[in-house]
């Protein structure tokens, strides 16, 4: 390019050759700087609205993903500084060993070195945002995976970029990097131990936006809200955050019900006490009422003075059909009513059901609807509920 611009100033009469060697070298670095502009503005005015174009009308997506303006922008980017690398030498064809040179060219390679961490930074945004919206990777916490890649290519930038500043080789500087490796672990160690955490996490399917979780170590009870590389940030039922490093979910244990929700059913184990002083026979008359209000079938042959007359055996078998009756009750999950240890407090009759609603505020609502029928039924079958004596209990009249 110099030697171009040098020729058509020396045709011209009113230059000495000197001055026209003078002249050259700042007409051709003001040519150049033309030059890297037009090509990113025609880049950018031309060629990225040409390509968004195109990827429009094609019958696939990807292209619209990968060769989005953002990334094409990001490679506009880099073409002013690959112009300017590439006719920098000749310009300075007489001044290569001046420190001027030197700084310029090392500047020019350091943007390019920047251009270049920018365009793959950009690159693999689109791309895990594109992955996660076909849903091949929508379990995973793509947002610790793509903050690993990053660092990844931010290391491999700050080693070029060093090695361009101390005009020394790439397996210089590492291997001088490699003798601090244990001073930068001893820096680096909650990022590296989230790093290996999130890569488990999401390798593992362990965990992603949205679960519900609860961590006891860590008083955490609600809502994932993001997971990142060094954080996992839950949004508790009372509206407070607690924020876990990944590592802690990893060295100790967790509770997730995502499986719950997916599957659509959600456990009640819930226990009534009933008063061991109440369990006995039902006589003929009582049977007779039970039959008359629907509690045993109309064909029963339930004899007074049977085992098959204990109240809290018929009370039992009761909750069983009502609960494989109730709509709101999962019947293709385990049901069941069973007596647990007797205790000073009485009998423990506990109920073991799955509910079709899993969300919290409808869940409770389904549960408390089914526990006021259980609590309103006992005394129909002659039985009690144990309580504690009160106050009022031992207050005489």
């Amino acid at each position: 390019m110099r030697d171009f611009v040098l020729s058509l100033l020396s045709d011209l009469s009113f230059l000495t050759p000197k001055q026209a060697e003078m002249w050259s070298f700042w007409v051709s670095l003001a040519l150049l700087a033309a030059l890297a502009f037009v090509a990113y503005k025609a880049w950018s005015r031309v060629v990225v609205p040409l390509v968004t174009l195109l990827t429009r009308h094609t019958k696939t997506d990807w292209d619209d993903a990968l060769l989005a303006p953002e990334v094409l922008r990001a490679l506009g980017q880099l073409l002013p500084a690959l112009i300017v690398n590439y006719y920098l030498p000749d310009i300075f064809s007489a001044e290569t060993g001046t420190a001027t040179f030197v700084w310029i060219r090392k500047l020019t390679s350091l943007y390019i070195v920047w251009a270049v961490w920018y365009l793959f930074v950009k690159f693999i945004k689109r791309l895990f945002n594109k992955l996660i919206e076909e849903r091949h990777i929508a379990e995973h916490s793509t947002k610790g995976l793509v903050q690993m890649f990053i660092i990844l290519i931010s290391c491999f930038a700050v080693i070029v970029a060093l090695s361009i500043l101390m005009g020394r080789s790439l397996g210089a500087i590492i291997a001088t990097l490699g003798a601090s490796t244990a001073v930068l672990m001893l820096v680096f160690k909650d990022s590296i131990l989230g790093l290996v955490a999130g890569v488990q996490l999401s390798a593992n399917k362990m965990l992603k936006k949205g679960d519900w979780i609860i961590v006891d170590h860590s008083g955490a009870n609600g809502e994932v809200q993001d997971v990142s590389l060094t954080t996992v940030k839950v949004r508790n039922w009372d509206e407070s955050i607690t924020t876990i490093p990944p590592y802690k979910l990893i060295s100790e244990s967790f509770q997730n019900y995502a499986n719950m929700r997916d599957g659509g059913g959600r456990q009640v184990r819930r226990s009534i006490n009933i008063d061991l002083n109440s369990v006995r026979f039902l006589t003929g008359e009582e049977l007779q009422d039970l039959v008359d209000d629907g509690f045993i079938g109309a064909d029963s042959k339930i004899k007074a003075g049977t085992p098959q007359s204990v109240n809290i055996r018929i009370f039992r078998h009761y909750l069983e059909r009502m609960l494989s009756d109730n709509e709101n009750v999962r019947g293709d999950m385990r049901t069941m009513v069973r007596q647990l240890q007797p205790t000073g407090q009485g009998l423990p009759l506990e109920l073991f059901f799955f509910v079709r609603q899993t969300e919290w505020v409808a869940f409770e609502a389904v549960q408390s609807d089914i526990f006021d029928e259980v609590y309103a039924l006992v005394n129909r079958f002659q039985l009690r509920l144990y309580q504690q004596p009160a106050g009022a209990d031992f207050r005489r009249d």
